[in-house]
């Protein structure tokens, strides 16, 4: 008896070329069903809703709904696993995201599919692998108090910021202290938690990151690029107006224009 029932696939693509090729690649693999092969952006909605599958293959490039529409009328946080199919490299940030655990560029090869299915396998079978967002608030709402502002006014109410980020690693999921955290890196779908000389990758939007990190403790010098503060040893200015700040680790991250005066007052303070 296998450990796992099968693998619920679900194949989206406007092709029926594209829709074949992902399918017989689908089917060399162990322990998986296909449950939908769909063909437009408004049935692969249904087929969501109504089909609950475990793993979505889905084309970004469809006419009537795209597949970033489809993800966003769905919602990213209800969406299962899914691996976007783009013919456009463009596609790929917007998509990662949304909730891509990763994407293929057509045409891609047999090695490259074999790749990305592995690695959406994976985190579908974790019972809470395939959210590593909620690992992320599940930690936010057990963890630190902080202060944010409102969206709307200058007052200030109680919220909770992390203080330890889940990483899942083989199957084991280790808990790194924020305090420990030199400096956060955007890595393709993936943040880059980067402690002393070891890295750590997270599916996780910066943005998402930056707004359950305490604002006194870190940073945003990049839209690449969050540093925890009191990491800072210098700020490196250019004649041009460039600037980079420089880390106790000897470390040099460009700082954008729109930041850094606001990072020269978050240092002064």
């Amino acid at each position: 008896m296998p450990d796992h029932p099968p693998l619920r696939v679900l194949i989206v693509d406007d092709e029926p070329l594209g829709r074949r090729r992902v399918a017989g690649l689908v089917r060399k693999e162990r322990g998986v069903e296909i449950v939908g092969m769909i063909g437009d952006g408004l049935s692969a909605v249904e087929a969501i809703r109504s089909l609950a599958p475990d793993l979505v293959f889905l084309d970004v490039q469809m006419p009537g709904m795209t597949g970033l529409e489809v993800v966003r009328t769905i919602g990213p946080a209800d969406m299962p696993t899914t691996v976007f199919v783009t013919a456009y490299d463009k596609h790929a940030l917007a998509a990662f995201d949304l909730a891509a655990i990763d994407y293929l560029v057509k045409p891609f090869d047999d090695e490259r599919f074999e790749e990305a299915f592995q690695r959406a396998r994976r985190i579908a079978r974790l019972e809470e692998g395939s959210r590593l967002r909620d690992r992320l608030l599940a930690v936010l709402q057990e963890t630190g108090e902080g202060g944010r502002r409102e969206a709307g006014g200058g007052k200030r109410q109680t919220a909770r910021y992390l203080e330890r980020i889940p990483v899942e690693s083989r199957g084991k999921v280790r808990f790194i202290p924020v305090s420990d955290i030199d400096y956060i890196l955007a890595s393709g779908p993936y943040a880059e938690l980067v402690v002393g000389d070891r890295k750590h990758l997270i599916r996780e939007a910066m943005q998402n990151l930056e707004d359950h990190l305490d604002p006194t403790r870190f940073f945003r010098v990049h839209r690449s690029a969050i540093v925890q503060l009191d990491r800072v040893d210098a700020l490196l200015k250019s004649p041009g107006g460039d600037c980079d700040v420089q880390l106790r680790n000897g470390v040099k991250i460009k700082v954008a224009r729109s930041r850094r005066e606001e990072l020269e007052k978050r240092l002064a303070m």
